[in-house]
């Protein structure tokens, strides 16, 4: 039998290790069950000079709608294009077959943006006073698209 080893990975493998990984499941899961569009959807707003503004990326399984990150640069927050970005991965994301999406988030911040864009919570995570760090929530969320 070949030997197998547990070993951590070091942090400048980390996304090329995760992308492996990830691959894997796919491809598993895609011999295992009856399989919809499973895609990635990377948007991002550059400026003349190509510099990154904003982005979102995200990814689709089962008809669902997976945001996995929203970032918008801090001068152009509250401008608008959080919401112009996350329409667009929305539109794209029907596109591609989803009828609805999904998110977490950590911040109270974010979460009341994704309020606003009609999510709901569908669960949360909580930490006590005791824990760390003391009073943290992940929020889970939701919306038919």
């Amino acid at each position: 039998m070949t030997r197998l080893e547990i070993s951590k990975v070091p942090a400048s493998r980390h996304s090329k290790v995760a992308e492996k990984i990830e691959d894997a499941l796919l491809s598993s899961l895609a011999e295992m069950n009856e399989q919809s569009v499973n895609s990635s959807v990377v948007m991002q707003v550059t400026d003349e000079n190509d510099r990154l503004i904003a982005g979102v990326t995200g990814a689709t399984s089962y008809g669902w709608f997976l945001i996995k990150t929203l970032w918008v640069g801090e001068a152009h927050r509250r401008s608008g294009l959080g919401t112009q970005l996350m329409s667009a991965a929305e539109d794209e994301a029907r596109r591609l077959g989803c009828h609805s999406a999904w998110l977490d988030t950590s911040t109270s911040e974010a979460r009341e943006f994704y309020l606003q864009l009609g999510y709901a919570d569908f669960g949360v995570l909580k930490n006590g006073a005791e824990k760390e760090p003391a009073n943290h929530s992940r929020w889970f969320m939701q919306k038919s698209l």
